[in-house]
């Protein structure tokens, strides 16, 4: 398993800047609850999975198989 940041460089400064402004909670919710703080819960469940693949919900962050 590996955890990597986007290859998008651009997105990654903007999503960044995005937790910057909300202090580390995602961007992409509007909520600032502790299942919202980066990495997010959704995502920590998802890398418990051994089958997922993929990119947590605002695209920071990937992980691979």
């Amino acid at each position: 398993m590996e955890i990597r940041l986007n290859e998008n460089a651009e997105l990654v400064a903007r999503i960044r800047a995005g937790l910057k402004a909300k202090e580390g909670y995602c961007p992409c919710r509007v909520q600032k609850t502790e299942d919202n703080y980066c990495m997010c819960k959704e995502f920590r469940d998802q890398i418990a999975d051994p089958e997922f693949e993929g990119y947590c919900h605002c695209k920071l962050y990937y992980k691979s198989k």
